[in-house]
């Protein structure tokens, strides 16, 4: 349906599912279950991470021999959608109290990741 696939997908570096559970329902929960969850959430994880670096060179082959054209997106454009997507974030954070909490720890934790990102990225 297209022919060109574009890197990086700066707004998606990962694809892992998630489990949100009303907190009274996970209160209600006994350790055992709560522990099964966990559990099994932190599989889902492990095997997300542990396979999708792994099979993207054969999905790459399968693009490439259907005639697709692999492309990187232009840095200006990349900035672009950063400052677009800083334009929603300040409106939405204006507007959106649940939104602005999420955000400000999503932040946080970028800013002090950043400090193990700048040693394994050369």
């Amino acid at each position: 349906m297209a022919n060109n696939y574009y890197f990086p997908t700066w707004h998606q570096p990962a694809t892992l599912f998630e489990l949100m559970i009303n907190l009274d329902a996970w209160e209600a929960l006994s350790t055992a279950q709560k522990s099964q969850l966990e559990a099994v959430c932190g599989d889902n994880v492990r095997h997300s991470l542990a396979q999708s670096e792994a099979i993207q060179f054969n999905a790459l082959k399968q693009l490439v021999g259907a005639g697709v054209n692999l492309q990187t997106w232009p840095t200006e454009v990349l900035d672009q959608l950063r400052r677009a997507w800083r334009d929603v974030v300040t409106e939405e954070s204006r507007t959106n109290v649940d939104f602005r909490r999420v955000w400000e720890s999503l932040e946080l934790f970028r800013e002090e990741f950043s400090i193990w990102r700048e040693l394994i990225q050369p």
